[in-house]
Order: structure tokens, then C-alpha cells, then sequence
């Protein structure tokens, strides 16, 4: 079994018990941004998940290995992203990228912002012209170190 397999088993066990990954969340107590990655194949799970997950959705009981496995992140399918929302938030980066870039480095001087020290999260804000997407990407400031 591939990660992909699993995670469209996990997709496919939580469409038959009209689970979220808000539900599946709440029951491992991670975030629920980290769990949908991590079902997408972006995180390994512990072992006590994994077998937890394996239980809840009773997948076959060799996921758990696979859920367990340290991913290759960032993979996507091609280097430009075809799905139209995963393409707009490439197209956010793409405009508005080197403007964060000029923001952090004047608040914080030479560094970036870490991708392993992070947390994100995805919020639903009301508007009388409709409904807005909050995305909150929260990463730790690392400095370059020369020498």
C-alpha cells in the first residue's frame, strides 16, 4: 500500500461515516489542518495514531505502517499545480510572495519562516458580500547564520 492508497481509504471510510477532518482531529487531538495533511500523506502519524485511525475507520490493519511512514513533502503531481484551489493559493504566493518576503525580513531582518515549526489554519469569516476564507499560516522565524 502506497500513502496515496491509504489516504483515499481514510477519505473513502470517512465519506461512508460522514466524518471530518474536524472529527478526526477532535478524536487524535491534533489540529485539524495537520491531520488533513497528514491523511494526504504530508505527516507520518505516531504509532499509537496510526492504529488509533486503523481502528476508528477500520482500514486494513497494514496502513498503520504506511501512515507511519515519513513522506515526501511538498510533492505535488507537476510543478504548477492544475487543481483550481491548490492553484490559487500557488497564484497568492506568486503575487503577494515577494511582498511577505519584504514584510518579514523589515519586521525580522534575514531569515525565513519555518515550514517545520508551524501551524496553520482555515477559518470560514461572514460577509454580507459572501463569505470569506481565513488562512492563518503561523511559522516560526529562523535567522540565517553565516559562519
Amino acid at each position: 500500500m502506497t500513502k496515496r492508497e491509504v489516504g483515499d481509504a481514510i477519505e473513502a471510510a470517512m465519506q461512508e461515516r460522514k466524518l471530518t477532518f474536524a472529527d478526526l482531529a477532535e478524536r487524535l487531538g491534533r489540529p485539524r489542518v495537520w491531520v488533513a495533511a497528514a491523511v494526504l500523506g504530508q505527516h507520518p502519524f505516531t504509532p499509537h495514531e496510526a492504529k488509533q485511525l486503523v481502528a476508528m475507520l477500520d482500514l486494513a490493519p497494514e496502513a498503520a505502517a504506511v501512515l507511519e511512514q515519513i513522506p515526501t513533502r511538498g510533492a505535488l503531481d507537476g510543478p504548477v499545480p492544475v487543481d483550481p484551489t491548490i492553484y490559487r493559493l500557488y497564484e497568492v504566493i506568486l503575487v503577494y510572495g515577494p511582498a511577505l518576503k519584504a514584510l518579514i525580513h523589515e519586521e525580522f531582518g534575514d531569515g525565513i519562516m519555518s515550514a517545520i515549526n508551524f501551524r496553520a489554519d482555515v477559518e470560514r469569516v461572514p460577509d454580507p458580500a459572501g463569505d470569506r476564507v481565513r488562512i492563518t499560516l503561523d511559522g516560526k522565524f529562523l535567522p540565517y547564520q553565516w559562519g
